[in-house]
Parts: structure tokens; C-alpha cells; sequence
């Protein structure tokens, strides 16, 4: 039964990422940037539910037709190389974060990006394997945009799952069972930092603005809701809305990439 639900999971998602292929120019044609608060409040439903200790608030997304999908960014060093519930959030899509207060490890980012997607606000039932998504992260750290995307709430199989019932930092994590147990849930969570491999041949701790996105669509192919942000790292002009290329401009290479396991701790 297992393998033939990964069977099942792995025929879905080439499905899936051929849809994505062919919609990504149509999406660069067509979208806008979605910059508020989730809910008008910045809170997500029903909780953070990864790690220990992280708080609600300062969100940035959309909810439509019962699904939920928002991002945010977060201080993840302090000065004693400590994460904080900090986010630096304008209220709108930008997050900024000054490195130079920071103890800041090889490798790492000061900041954490964070994403949440619950597809059963309304609790009619819907659950994740109900959607595909796609997310992208931002190489260029100029005001230009450098994409690569890949479908990170099937493939990333150490995302934190659960429901409209799950509480602050309940959330399951099962790495081995991912692909037959994702179909179970309806919400799904993570934080990860840019040094877990989404800075390209750029260094982690590189200065600039990175914009990120995460889409879902439904079975059919159409987008359902978007969230787009941007993380300000350093001293760097942020460009305003009128001088901001397309969100989906640039190129989009799908497929999973190589990424650290996060430790379920408040990352």
C-alpha cells in the first residue's frame, strides 16, 4: 500500500509539473503583487504549528475560497547567534533585517523565510494532495528578480503537517512516511534558511532584497491563491511597487533541489 501511494504521488506531481511549466508565462502576464496581512490581522489559521516557540503574526498572503497560503520572514540570528520572534514586517510584503547586529554562522542567512498553506479554512474537507504548489525563490539580490521554483509543500518531505484543530508547534513531522501520510492533512508548514540551499552560487549572508512567492493551484491548473514577499537584508534601497519587475519574470527552473533537514526547534 505504501509504495503504491508513492507510486500514486510521483505520477500526480509530473503531472502537476508540467501544468506548472505551461502556466508560469500566462502567470507573468497576469499577476500582481499580493501584499497584506493575512486574514487583516497577519495571523494564519490555526496556528504555527513548527517547531517550539514561534509566535503568530506578521504574515503576508491571502485566503480564497477556503485555501490559506501566506509567507513571512524572520530574525533567525540575534546577536548571540539565537533566533527571535522578530520580523520587521512593514505591514505590507517587506521584512528587513540588519545583519550587522547579527552573530551570523557560515553559511547562514540572519533571516529565516517561513510559508504556510492550509487548504480547508472553510473545513469542507479539502486536503493537501487537493492542490499542487509552487513556490519561488529569489537568486538576484538587486531589485531585479533571478527565480527557481519547485513544488515545495509535495517535495519537502520535512514540512510540519496538520489541521484546523493542530496547536502552536504540534505539528507532524514524518520524513520517511511524507508521501503517504500528506494526503491526511490539510496544513502545511516550515521555516527554512537561505543557506539550506536557496542562495545559488551567491553567499547566504549576501546583503540585498530577495523576493519570494508561493502559489497554490487547483487540480485543474488554476492559480487559488498567491503570496508574495520581500526580505530586505542590509542597507539597500527597496524599490517601490511601481519599479518592481513582474512577479513571475525571470527564469523558472522546477524541480527539487538539495536541502538541509531542519531540526524541529524554533528555527
Amino acid at each position: 500500500m505504501h509504495k503504491k501511494n508513492i507510486a500514486k504521488t510521483s505520477s500526480k506531481l509530473a503531472k502537476h509539473m508540467v501544468k506548472i511549466l505551461s502556466l508560469t508565462a500566462v502567470l507573468g502576464l497576469s499577476f500582481n503583487a499580493y501584499a497584506s496581512p493575512i486574514n487583516g490581522t497577519g495571523n494564519i489559521t490555526p496556528e504555527v504549528i513548527f517547531g517550539d516557540g514561534n509566535a503568530n503574526g506578521a504574515w503576508t498572503g491571502e485566503t480564497v475560497n477556503g485555501v490559506e497560503v501566506a509567507l513571512r520572514g524572520k530574525l533567525r540570528f540575534n546577536a548571540a547567534a539565537s533566533p527571535e520572534n522578530t520580523f520587521n514586517y512593514d505591514g505590507d510584503r517587506t521584512y528587513t533585517f540588519d545583519p550587522t547586529l547579527s552573530s551570523i554562522p557560515a553559511n547562514r542567512s540572519v533571516f529565516n523565510f517561513e510559508y504556510a498553506v492550509n487548504v480547508d479554512t472553510d473545513a469542507l474537507g479539502n486536503t493537501l494532495d487537493d492542490y499542487f504548489y509552487l513556490f519561488e525563490f529569489d537568486l538576484d539580490p538587486t531589485a531585479g528578480t533571478e527565480f527557481v521554483g519547485f513544488d515545495i509543500i509535495t517535495l519537502k518531505t520535512d514540512n510540519e503537517l496538520g489541521d484546523n484543530a493542530t496547536g502552536n508547534g504540534d505539528g507532524i513531522v514524518d520524513d520517511i512516511n511524507y508521501a503517504s501520510i500528506f494526503g491526511n492533512y490539510s496544513v502545511a508548514q516550515n521555516s527554512q534558511n537561505r543557506g539550506f540551499g536557496y542562495s545559488g552560487l551567491l553567499d547566504a549572508a549576501a546583503e540585498g532584497i530577495f523576493t519570494y512567492n508561493l502559489t497554490v493551484f487547483d487540480a485543474n491548473g488554476g492559480a487559488v491563491a498567491t503570496s508574495s514577499i520581500d526580505i530586505v537584508v542590509g542597507n539597500v534601497p527597496v524599490p517601490t511597487p511601481s519599479t518592481l519587475v513582474s512577479l513571475f519574470s525571470g527564469i523558472i527552473a522546477l524541480g527539487f533541489v538539495s536541502l538541509r533537514r531542519r531540526k524541529k526547534q524554533l528555527s
